[in-house]
Parts: C-alpha cells; structure tokens; sequence
C-alpha cells in the first residue's frame, strides 16, 4: 500500500506525515527509520529532515508478514500452562482473551516466551509497523493482568486502531477486587511516573504524566471486606489502575507490590481482569463489543465471597458500560 503526498509549505518530515496519515508519532518514526518513506525519489531515514515547497513524499507501507519464531521447544515449554483463547478472528483482526503471567512482548527483563512469540508460533500474520519485538500489538496488558487485547494482522488496521486509541473510540473496562470498599464512585486525576525510590513500580509524582481513571461499586462481599469494581482508564500509563487504587488506600487483592497485606496469601496474583473492550472495526467500521471470561481463579474467589445470584446482572456488559455514562 503506497501513499504519495505533495509538499505545499516547509516543514520537517515526521511532522508532515502526521499531518497526512492516521499513525501515532511512534510508527510515524519507524516508518521513516526502516527507509519507507522517500522525498523526491529518494529513500531517507531521518525523521527531522527539512521539506521544502513542490516536494514529493512517497511512504511505502511495509506489507504484514509471518515472522520467525524463536526456539519452539522453548516456547512450547513456557507457554505450556498459559492458556490464550481466541475470541474473534478475521483476516484484519484477533482479539484474544490473555491469561495473567503472561507478558505480551519482549523486553530486556523479559525471560519467558511472549504473547508475540504464541502469535508468531501460529503463524498468525502480523502487522510490522510498532517493530520487531511488538508485531501486532496495538495495545498492552501488564504481565499480570488478565484480558482482552486486539492484534492487528495488518499494517492498515494496526495504523487505523492506533487512531481509535488516541481519540478514545477504542477503549477496555475492568474489573478488580479491592480489599476494602469505595466510598462512592470516584475519578482520579493524580500524574503518574517511575517511582524514584523504586524502579519495578510507578507512583503518584507531581511532575509526572497526566493520568486520569473512573471507578464504579458493582458489588460488596458477603462478609463486606472485599469489593468487586469496575474500572475505565482515560489515559494509557503503566500500572495506572494499581497506582491510582493505592493512592485512596485500597489495594487490589494479590498486589503486593502496590501495598495489598492480608491474610490471603494463597492468591499468587492481583486480581486485575480487562473484561470487555470496545472499537470500531478498522475496516468495516462496524461497531464491536467483546468480552473476556472472568479466570477461574478470580472466578472462584467470586463464588466463595460473594453472592454469586445477583452478581451475574451485575457483570453484564452493558449494565458495566452503561455505569459509566456520566463520566467523560
């Protein structure tokens, strides 16, 4: 898929491209860094590269591919306990529902195979535009959050999903369970960034990021310790949930890291699911609404503390989404 553009004022490259195609500053950078992108008939890789009026700008989007994988029998061995199931599948898209302790791309921390590595070993064609390391992924989940996630399996509709995440068409509910009850629904609007005193976790820091999440009461336990809440992120950082939840004092169950102590230390995770997830078909344009089945787990931990015949209304897609209409 090639695109040709003319040059009508001066301007540098990557800022001329953002103005003429639907991708993020990132993709924009390493479409020009992979010599995709030619001026006048010649490929160029530098990004802050100065336009001038009458100039000629060819981008070639790179086609989607079938990458290879790394050892299989490592793969296999690291995947063997971690359970992916798809939900939808066509040849633009793959929602998956991804189990927790799972990490969804290489890193230089990263040991285990990856949800990019499950993907790859399927032979699942992936779009190429986010590099190596995060073929296909639009989006992420922490390692131990579990959840619905969309793959793209082509470079158009990884550039046209990117689009719905900035402009917030594309967006995931949560569900948690938190070890002591709201005292009402809340926004939290606090910034985020690296804790200083620790680089595993993020924290509340005053020059940090902008950060914004909505929290919603869907259901108290039966001995009223625990809650089970729903959660809408606004932005997209690090640990947003888990850090925005510990600035009001509660803690998701499991989660040591942000602060949870209690006497259930028979749970070996935090208790964080994305639930439901909703967009825009990148090239239908239909609109499409999946959900991911609560872990068995999590779902356990429901039956045993919670009043499981009204829970179920509760869980409903819509009676969640709706909950949330009058926050923005």
């Amino acid at each position: 898929m090639d695109k040709n553009f003319i040059v009508f004022e001066t301007n540098r490259l990557d800022k001329f491209l953002s103005l003429h195609i639907d991708a993020s500053r990132n993709q924009i950078e390493q479409l020009i860094k992979k010599g995709f992108v030619s001026v006048d008939g010649k490929k160029t890789i530098k990004t802050g590269l100065k336009l001038k009026e009458n100039q000629e700008i060819k981008v070639n989007f790179p086609e989607a591919e079938i990458s290879q994988v790394k050892n299989e029998d490592f793969i296999k061995d690291s995947l063997k306990d971690k359970d992916v199931k798809v939900i939808y599948e066509d040849e633009h898209i793959l929602v998956v529902n991804k189990p927790y302790n799972l990490t969804v791309h290489d890193a230089p921390s990263v040991k285990d195979a990856t949800l990019v590595d499950w993907l790859k070993l399927k032979n699942i064609s992936l779009s190429t535009i986010s590099g190596e390391e995060r073929h296909g992924i639009v989006h992420r989940l922490d390692k131990g959050t579990s959840g619905v996630m969309v793959v793209a399996k082509t470079n158009e509709a990884h550039l046209k999903l990117s689009k719905q995440l900035e402009d917030k068409s594309m967006g995931r509910y949560y569900l948690a369970i938190i070890d002591l009850p709201l005292k009402e629904n809340t926004i939290i609007e606090k910034p985020i960034a690296r804790n200083p005193n620790n680089r595993l976790k993020m924290a509340i820091v005053e020059n940090g990021r902008y950060a914004k999440s909505a929290f919603n009461k869907i259901a108290l336990s039966k001995n009223e310790k625990y809650e089970l809440i729903a959660a809408k992120l606004f932005t997209g950082r690090t640990h947003q949930i888990r850090v925005h939840i510990s600035s009001i004092n509660r803690h998701i169950l499991g989660d040591n890291l942000y602060g949870f102590k209690g006497e259930l230390n028979k749970i070996n995770r935090f208790y964080l699911h994305a639930y439901s997830l909703y967009l825009y078909h990148p090239i239908t344009n239909e609109k499409m609404n999946f959900k991911a089945d609560i872990p068995q787990d999590m779902n356990n931990f429901l039956i045993q503390y919670f009043d499981m015949e009204n829970l179920d209304e509760q869980l409903d897609e819509n009676h969640i989404i709706s909950s949330f209409s009058n926050f923005s």
